[in-house]
């Protein structure tokens, strides 16, 4: 029974203030009374808790054993330096992920269903299929540094998560260096085939640009250069040619005056005209040599001789003349000299200005072909142009493939050769002896805390936020009345029996419990 507090209250006054707060000793009396009270309720709750904590652990929640293998992978090599630039490493940068890739694939998942053991039941698709999730759900790939990459799987059964783990690796390994040569290969084979593309194309253009030359004789390279040079060459011919024919013509024009103020038969002169023009030649060469030689000179001598001789002749026709003598001279006509002269100089120009006149009519023939031929080269320059640059550019795409083809073929035949890079078990997977993440310590450690807290939890409540008066002292604090007197509570001995026996039962249910977690462990390690 409840002990009850009584006080004296007038029904006429007002009601009493509201109930204050229960100090920590009070709380303490009555947390320790519920927990007399209701002591076989509240060991019921920790042991339910306890057991069904202990069940949970044991076979709720599987124990799982996690086992992981560390690959590391080189991509340096005694060959790279060897082979820089001609060769092309193909390197992986995010390992993880290629990683992830290769392991998550059906066909990796699969061999991963039959090194298990789960084929041995010949499973459905659809079942094949759950457990490739299963599989992969519980398959970790991390990569703790650039050039390692860390597989770890669990299970609970540790020789299954070993196997897996370990041909997890094994087929990483496999499918890593067979991507590898199949993507070295692929680029060659496309490499290649862009060769066989391009040579077609380059063998066309090449065809293209020799049958437009052939049609088109002046579509070479340079011509337009040679023309223009040409051109340049003959106009300056044309230009010296008209120049000469003008000169030669103004010549001619010259001679030919001279030759009509001239006459073509000169008349013999007298002998005292030809002994005058003598005299005057001797007299002449009588004064030149004197400026040389003295008079005693037998030159000198010589000419002063024929001198005197002229003279006497030339006194002689003179008394012939004076005595009234016909002068004897020559009835015959001579050709003039300077006529002769003249008229050879002109044929000679009228020659010359034949020839120039011809020259400049060939050279400006000459001059109007290149001219045409300038024109044809400048209209077949643009397609001989555009020709020209197909070729080009096919033969230089054409050469840079050959190179890269070389290339791709040296990296293929390393990559053939497992030598462009190397991957390699670090760590291998070893059989796991103790299971990981949440064990049956840490079930049963968190059940036990709860069975602890609940009934603890659900008593302090009930303490706590129970509006029933339960001290005397918390009515003296809230009442405006002095109390009187308080009547204890006296159990009859049917209540004490039955409080003992709950006592007894909340005893006996405490050490049934550690009972069986006593015979639980000593189970699991003799099992074990």
């Amino acid at each position: 029974m409840t002990a009850h507090a009584l006080a004296p209250r007038d029904p006429s006054l007002p009601a009493p203030a509201a109930t204050p707060d229960l100090t920590q000793d009070e709380l303490l009396s009555i947390l320790l009374r519920e927990l007399r009270k209701r002591a076989l309720m509240l060991t019921s709750v920790f042991s339910a808790i306890a057991l069904l904590s202990l069940v949970i652990g044991l076979f709720v929640v599987p124990r799982n054993y996690t086992s992981s293998t560390t690959i590391l992978a080189q991509d340096s090599d005694i060959i790279q330096p060897l082979l820089e630039g001609r060769a092309v490493p193909t390197g992986v940068a995010d390992r993880a992920g290629m990683a992830r890739q290769i392991i998550y694939s059906p066909k990796v998942l699969k061999q991963a269903l039959e090194v298990g053991g789960w084929m041995h039941g010949n499973p459905s698709p659809v079942a094949q299929d759950r457990l490739m999730e299963d599989i992969s759900g519980r398959t970790t790939i991390t990569s703790p540094r650039p050039d390692l990459v860390k597989i770890s799987y669990r299970d609970d059964d540790p020789a299954r998560a070993f196997h897996i783990t370990e041909a997890m690796g094994q087929l990483f390994i496999d499918e890593a260096l067979k991507a590898k040569e199949r993507e070295s290969r692929e680029a060659f084979e496309f490499i290649d085939s862009q060769v066989k593309e391009y040579h077609k194309k380059l063998t066309g253009a090449e065809q293209n640009l020799q049958d437009y030359q052939s049609r088109n004789v002046d579509a070479q390279p340079g011509s337009a250069t040679d023309a223009t040079t040409r051109i340049g060459a003959l106009r300056t011919q044309v230009e010296q040619a008209r120049m000469a024919l003008l000169e030669q013509e103004s010549r001619e024009s010259s001679i030919a005056a001279q030759l009509s103020g001239e006459s073509a038969i000169t008349a013999v002169q007298t002998r005292e005209n030809l002994y005058r023009s003598r005299l005057i030649e001797l007299k002449s060469e009588y004064d030149q040599l004197l400026l040389t030689y003295t008079e005693q000179h037998p030159d000198v001598v010589r000419v002063r001789h024929q001198m005197e001789d002229i003279q006497r002749l030339l006194e002689q026709e003179q008394a012939r003349r004076e005595a009234g003598t016909q002068p004897t001279s020559t009835e015959e006509a001579q050709a003039n000299p300077l006529y002769q002269e003249l008229r050879s100089q002109l044929a000679q120009a009228r020659r010359e200005l034949a020839a120039t006149r011809s020259r400049m009519e060939v050279a400006q023939k000459l001059l109007n072909d290149e001219l045409d031929r300038g024109r044809r080269i400048a209209a077949s320059e643009g397609a001989l142009a555009e020709l020209t640059r197909d070729y080009d550019v096919n033969r230089e795409v054409y050469q840079d493939l050959l190179r890269r083809r070389e290339n791709a073929r040296v990296s293929m035949d390393l990559d053939q050769a497992k030598r462009g890079l190397t991957l390699r078990v670090q760590e291998p997977a070893v059989m796991p002896l103790r299971p990981t993440g949440v064990r049956l310590i840490h079930i049963v450690g968190i059940g036990l805390l709860l069975a602890v807290a609940v009934p603890l939890g659900l008593v302090f409540l009930l303490a706590r936020f129970d509006p029933r008066i339960r001290s005397s002292q918390l009515i003296k604090r809230a009442g405006r009345y002095p109390l009187l007197t308080t009547i204890p509570t006296y159990p009859t001995p049917r209540e004490r029996r039955h409080a003992f026996g709950s006592m007894v039962a909340s005893a006996a249910m405490v050490m049934g419990v550690a009972l069986i977690y006593v015979l639980t462990y000593t189970y699991r390690v003799v099992s074990a």
